[in-house]
C-alpha cells in the first residue's frame, strides 16, 4: 500500500514538473482549439482566399494536400452559409490533424473555444507577441521553487527520526524519494533539446503543440 502510493506521488510530480516546463508543447494543447493559432491562421486565409498563412503550420510534404482541401474548401463555402460552416470545420479539421500529425501527436478532434489553458501557454503567446520573456521565467522559477521549497521542508521535517521507529523511517524515505525525484525530474527537464520533446508526450500520457 506505501509502496503504491509512493509510485502514485512520484509519477505524479513527474508528470507535473514535464508538462510545466513544456507547457507550450504538450498538455493544454491550444493547436487543436478553434480560438487556437492554426485555426486562426485559417480564418486568415479564408479571408484573403489564399492558402499562404496555412502552410507554416504543415510539413512539405504535407503542401498538397492542404492546398487540395483549401480549394474544395473554397468551392463548398461558395454554396451558401450552411455550406460555409461544414466546409470550414472540414478544412479546420484537416489542417489540425496533419500539423499535429507532423509533430509526431495524436488528435481526438477540435476542441471548443475557451479553453482552460493554464498561465503557462498564455504567458508564453504574450511574450512571444510583445519579445519580452520575463514573465514566462518568472513563472516558471517561482512555480520550481514553490515546488522543491514544499518537498524540501518535507523531508527535512521526517529526517530526524528514530533509528528503531520503522514506521517513521519509511516516512522519511517517502518523502526523500519524492523529493529526489522531483529534483531529477526539473533537471532532466530543462537538459531536453527541442527535438527530444515530440516524444515526451507518449511517456507522460498527455498531448502535444
Amino acid at each position: 500500500m506505501k509502496t503504491d502510493k509512493v509510485i502514485t506521488s512520484i509519477c505524479a510530480v513527474l508528470v507535473v514538473v514535464t508538462l510545466l516546463l513544456f507547457s507550450t508543447q504538450q498538455i493544454h494543447a491550444h493547436c487543436d482549439t478553434l480560438d487556437g493559432p492554426v485555426v486562426i491562421s485559417a480564418k486568415e486565409a479564408f479571408e484573403k482566399g489564399d492558402v499562404t498563412p496555412v502552410l507554416k503550420w504543415v510539413k512539405k510534404d504535407d503542401e498538397a494536400e492542404i492546398r487540395d482541401a483549401f480549394q474544395k474548401t473554397l468551392a463548398v463555402r461558395a454554396k451558401g452559409p450552411e455550406a460555409k460552416e461544414l466546409a470550414d470545420m472540414y478544412f479546420f479539421e484537416t489542417l489540425v490533424r496533419i500539423h499535429r500529425a507532423g509533430e509526431g501527436a495524436p488528435y481526438a478532434g477540435l476542441k471548443p473555444a475557451g479553453a482552460d489553458l493554464g498561465p503557462a501557454i498564455p504567458a508564453a503567446d504574450k511574450a512571444i507577441e510583445s519579445g519580452n520573456i520575463e514573465p514566462v521565467l518568472k513563472l516558471l522559477t517561482d512555480q520550481v521553487r514553490e515546488g522543491v521549497d514544499e518537498r524540501f521542508k518535507h523531508v527535512i521535517a521526517k529526517k530526524n527520526f528514530k533509528k528503531d521507529d520503522v514506521t517513521a523511517g519509511r516516512e522519511f524515505v517517502e518523502a526523500y524519494v519524492v523529493f529526489m525525484h522531483y529534483v531529477e525530474g526539473v533537471y532532466a527537464a530543462t537538459h531536453k533539446t527541442a527535438h527530444d520533446h515530440r516524444a515526451e508526450p507518449a511517456a507522460v500520457g498527455k498531448e502535444t503543440h
